[in-house]
C-alpha cells in the first residue's frame, strides 16, 4: 500500500523548490528541518547510476524533511526533483500519520505560497 501520493509539482529545480517552501512555510509560523539528502548520499559513492541518467549528469534528488508546528509531532514530507520538476509529498501512514490540523496548516502555506 502506497502512502506517498505527490500533491503539488512545481517546474522548478529541487533547490529552489526547497527553499521556497521553507519561506512559505515559514511565513505561516512552521519550521523545516531537512534530515536526508540524496545527492550527499551519492557523493560518496565512485559508481552509482541513475536509472534515468546513468552516472554522469544526473540531478535526480530525493530530500526528506521534517515539518514542525503546534502539533506533538512532525510531519513527514519528501521532495523528488528531476529534469527541472520538483514534486511534494506528505508521509501519510499507520506508523507516520500528520497531525490533521497540521497537514492543512502546511497544505495551505503552499497553496498561499504559489507563485502567480
Amino acid at each position: 500500500m502506497n502512502n506517498l501520493t505527490s500533491f503539488l509539482s512545481m517546474d522548478c529545480p529541487w533547490d529552489e523548490a526547497l527553499d521556497w517552501l521553507g519561506q512559505s512555510l515559514a511565513r505561516a509560523g512552521l519550521r523545516v528541518l531537512r534530515t536526508f539528502d540524496l545527492q550527499n548520499v551519492r557523493f560518496n559513492l565512485e559508481d552509482c547510476p541513475c536509472p534515468n541518467h546513468g552516472t554522469e549528469g544526473c540531478d535526480c534528488q530525493m530530500v526528506v524533511v521534517l515539518v514542525y508546528g503546534q502539533a506533538a509531532e512532525p510531519a513527514t514530507m519528501i521532495l523528488h526533483g528531476s529534469d527541472g520538476q520538483t514534486w511534494f509529498s506528505l508521509v501519510n501512514t499507520p506508523l507516520q500519520h500528520p497531525d490533521p490540523s497540521l497537514q492543512s496548516s502546511i497544505e495551505q502555506a503552499m497553496r498561499l505560497g504559489l507563485p502567480g
